[in-house]
């Protein structure tokens, strides 16, 4: 048993509570896998329109991403997988050493992939992750630290912000892509296929 290795998915979430729609194709293959999303939504007061594509290599390290928002601002960085991430010009950025996954605000989908680099899916089985966390309201990076554990294996994991109090059971399909998030986010037609 164990989450699909390669596919090619779309997947809608609506945002929970209020307005808000997020559309997603992921393309997993032998040499990458690239995610394109569409999110309107809203945290809080501040409303929000973004596009962003996420590329990562086969074992689900992130290598690039670009974040655009309507307002005309966008982030966009690059990673060697190994925890040095760079800027537009190949800048190194220190401040964001040994951070491999990222966390976006706005979506579900970036839970799977500190879920797909587990080492173990066994029950109990916990992970911690030193994650660039990027809200979509601001598009302002930091290092964030977070803990992921099995509850059953390839079905249902903990997710925990270590040094804020936020705990989450996030249900999984045969991909390792969030089913649902509680009171954030919900899949719609989860069987909608390109």
């Amino acid at each position: 048993m164990g989450f699909v290795s390669q596919f090619t998915t779309t997947y809608r979430w609506r945002l929970i509570p209020g307005a808000g729609l997020e559309h997603l194709h992921v393309n997993s293959c032998e040499n990458n896998i690239i995610a394109s999303s569409v999110v309107i939504g809203g945290i809080g007061e501040h409303q929000f329109a973004v596009r962003y594509t996420i590329v990562c290599a086969p074992d689900w390290t992130v290598r690039s991403f670009t974040i655009e928002n309507t307002e005309g601002n966008s982030l966009s960085l690059n990673s060697d997988g190994e925890g040095s991430w760079f800027n537009q010009n190949g800048d190194r950025i220190s401040a964001f050493s040994g951070t491999i996954d990222i966390d976006l605000a706005g979506t579900p989908f970036t839970n799977t992939l500190p879920i797909r680099r587990m080492g173990k899916h066994k029950p109990g089985h916990h992970q911690r992750y030193k994650i660039l966390y990027v809200p979509f309201d601001t598009l302002q990076p930091s290092v964030d630290r977070q803990q992921y554990s099995c509850l059953i294996p390839y079905r249902k994991y903990r997710y925990e912000a270590l040094g804020r109090d936020f705990v989450a059971e996030l249900e999984v399909d045969d991909n390792g892509v969030v089913i649902d998030y509680p009171e954030l986010f919900t899949r719609e037609n989860p069987n909608l296929l390109s």
